[in-house]
């Protein structure tokens, strides 16, 4: 939560002992799943998406229900340390569709 903050985004947290039914709650597959579900301005952001993305996506309002970054990627945002991975940022939709939106 700490990059989001540093990056101008007020965030509210709520910890609960079960993300499943948040996960059913915003109809987030599990393909689509990381460990963190948001809602920004009506969108869905799910697990460690960067804030640049964030804001692209505020910015340009797709017609998508929202990012994620599937998993927990090695130095992804919140994830940081001596070894990173590549991975992707996804757009998600309703029918479970999905698009590459940026890639690290």
């Amino acid at each position: 939560m700490g990059h989001l903050r540093d990056n101008g985004f007020e965030v509210k947290t709520e910890d609960v002992p079960d993300m499943a039914p948040i996960k059913v709650k915003f109809g987030i597959l599990p393909r689509h799943q990381g460990c963190h579900t948001a809602v920004v301005d009506g969108y869905v952001i799910e697990g460690h998406v960067p804030a640049t993305e964030i804001a692209r996506l505020l910015e340009e309002r797709p017609d998508v229900k929202g990012l994620t970054v599937p998993g927990m990627p090695r130095g992804s945002p919140g994830m940081e340390g001596p070894v990173s991975d590549s991975y992707d940022v996804l757009t998600f939709d309703d029918s479970g569709g999905d698009e590459v939106y940026a890639s690290y």
